[in-house]
């Protein structure tokens, strides 16, 4: 017979010597709450379209794997802050990634824990059935994490830990072995709304809910234009958004540094901006492919680029500016330029678009040369 309680403790055990910063065991009933949820967010529109899966697959753990019986839920912590950050000044401005970007990508970090716990289970039950998945598969990991007892599911909707604030990086493995489920961490929210009431964009619709649509975080991995009413909220952030992080109480005076794979360099995580516009295809690769940051290409973290150049009115850039704006062949990027160079607002600017608009045949550059050339009447 064997003894699952024990056991449990045994994957405990090794999952510290892994270097696993918190783990814990859910039961794999329907995630019904968060059913709910996801199909008010397909009602409205709020969903992001990275996810995977349908609604049932994200909801219904059996879908997934048919003799699921628990599910191992791990968080890795990663740091707030960094030594050393270069300051972003006149002539050398810099842009920004979030701090889940900082250091290699997460989802292989995590991959490679699960994948130790999974042949830590196979040494001790040679016939057992697994699915792993961080981040990107079709379970919730915050679902999962709080139901796991990892932490709560704060208003800004992040697993928040007693120990480690939100900055964790959470996976979990399905398995048909029965561990026993760990009691949820108690909700400590409160009457606390600091995070809803300051994100930039009002995409906390409420504690809980999230319009992805919305939230700088998605909108930053997006390739098309950016909105307007966006760009003049996006700051100098290339990827993501920290914002309901840094401004949570339960976040205060949490940084913890256990894991060398997650230390950012300073001038990759908050690089300057203008050199980013001319790097080639392997230069970006070679700097910024191992950074989970890197996975939508350099296209957004270029267009990115040039609205922070535009946000900190950087009349250096205004040569490369005008070089895109003439000679890039992606339309985002000759266009985000053109408004750019009229944000800027010097005349050698909105001459340069004039000219540029003349021979331009793309019609979403040409409006965007006029919405340029607008910010000459303000």
């Amino acid at each position: 017979m064997v003894d699952f309680h024990q056991f449990k403790q045994e994957v405990i055990d090794y999952s510290k010597e892994i270097g696993v910063d918190k783990i814990g065991f859910a039961s794999v009933d329907v995630f019904g709450e968060l059913k709910s949820r996801l199909q008010t967010q397909q009602e409205f529109g709020y969903q992001s379209g990275f996810e995977k899966g349908t609604i049932d697959e994200r909801t219904e753990p059996v879908r997934l794997l048919p003799e699921a019986q628990s599910i191992i839920s791990i968080a890795l912590a990663y740091p707030s802050k960094m030594s050393d950050a270069p300051k972003s000044r006149k002539g050398e401005r810099r842009g920004i990634f979030c701090r889940a970007s900082w250091g290699r990508d997460y989802h292989d970090v995590l991959r490679e824990k699960l994948n130790k716990i999974g042949s830590f289970l196979q040494k001790h039950f040679p016939e057992v059935q697994m699915k792993s998945m961080v981040d990107t598969g079709e379970l919730s990991d915050r679902a999962v994490a709080e139901r796991a007892g990892i932490g709560f599911s704060g208003k800004n909707c992040a697993v928040i830990t007693p120990e480690f604030g939100s900055y964790v990086y959470l996976g979990e493995i399905v398995t048909n072995i029965p561990f026993a489920p760990d009691e949820p961490v108690e909700d400590s929210c409160g009457d606390c709304n600091i995070c809803v009431d300051t994100c930039p964009t009002g995409a906390l619709v409420q504690g809980g809910q999230l319009n992805a649509q919305r939230c700088i975080a998605f909108l930053t991995q997006t390739k098309d234009f950016l909105p307007d009413e966006f760009r003049t909220k996006i700051g100098n952030r290339l990827y993501g958004c920290d914002t309901c992080q840094t401004v949570c109480p339960k976040n205060k005076k949490k940084d913890f540094h256990n894991h060398v794979e997650f230390e950012p360099d300073p001038d990759v995580v908050k690089p300057k901006l203008i050199p980013l516009l001319s790097i080639s295809n392997r230069e970006f690769k070679n700097t910024y492919g191992p950074m989970s940051g890197s996975w939508r290409g350099k296209k957004p973290i270029q267009r990115n680029a040039i609205i922070a150049l535009a946000h900190y009115k950087e009349q250096s850039s205004v040569p490369e500016l005008i070089r895109l704006m003439n000679e890039d062949p992606r339309p985002v990027i000759r266009g985000t330029a053109a408004w750019g160079l009229g944000k800027i607002g010097t005349a050698e600017c909105f001459e340069e678009i004039e000219k540029a608009m003349e021979l331009e045949k793309d019609e979403q550059v040409v409006y965007e040369m006029k919405k340029g050339l607008e910010f000459q009447k303000i």
